[in-house]
């Protein structure tokens, strides 16, 4: 009898499959950020907490496929790789939604106003941490060929000039990220200490967006390496 549990059949196909299902609802879910920035410059609080709904939905998207991944991820059939490296791996791409999330939630919550001459570079910021998060998400795209080429040759060249490009991606995010910064420093004394201590965390967590995508080329380099 054919199982009739939709995460068993991936399986069957590909123990990749449900990763790559799930880092496309993430990718999904950070593609919402932008927008909900750019609303936040413009002042339209409208768009700001419908963008909150829509990432909050593409979150919650994204955890119903982990919790299934993570209930049903097989124990004892043979695997091309390490159980414990597929969790590892979902693990980061979850903290890209969750933080797209906690995001989303501290501007509606806060109700925050952009400071003086910061709107154009936080736009950019998010924009490009994003970017991490799209690399990410190829990457991810190509596990199947990994597979098949046994984590080696040409294929897995290519992932890791891919890879590459997605560490130099996060190098000009934390560039990015202490320029804006310092922006705000300079911007203290004219705002105050409550506001200060939500915009630091807000760039945070922004900047969390690419260290996670990040993370997640990271894994796939160990399972490439071993």
């Amino acid at each position: 009898m054919k199982s009739t549990n939709p995460m068993a059949a991936l399986f069957g196909k590909s123990p990749f499959k449900p990763i790559q299902q799930h880092m496309r609802v993430v990718v999904d879910c950070a593609s919402e950020v932008p927008p909900l920035f750019e609303a936040l410059v413009a002042g339209d609080q409208a768009k700001v907490e419908a963008q909150k709904d829509l990432i909050f939905a593409k979150e919650q998207a994204a955890d119903e496929i982990k919790n299934q991944l993570r209930g049903h991820l097989p124990k004892s059939i043979m695997m091309p790789v390490d159980r414990r490296d597929l969790l590892e791996v979902l693990a980061m791409q979850d903290s890209i939604a969750d933080t797209a999330q906690d995001i989303a939630g501290l501007l509606v919550e806060r109700k925050m106003e952009v400071p003086a001459d910061m709107g154009d570079t936080l736009v950019a910021l998010v924009s490009r941490c994003v970017d991490t998060v799209n690399q990410a998400g190829t990457i991810i795209e190509e596990l199947d060929e990994l597979v098949e080429m046994g984590f080696r040759g040409k294929e897995a060249g290519r992932v890791e000039e891919m890879m590459e490009t997605l560490n130099k991606i996060e190098d000009e995010t934390d560039e990015m990220g202490m320029a804006l910064t310092r922006s705000l420093f300079a911007q203290e004394d004219s705002m105050s200490a409550v506001s200060v201590m939500f915009w630091y965390q807000l760039i945070q967590w922004i900047g969390d967006l690419a260290d996670y995508a990040e993370k997640v080329g990271d894994r796939l380099r160990l399972l490439i390496a071993r």
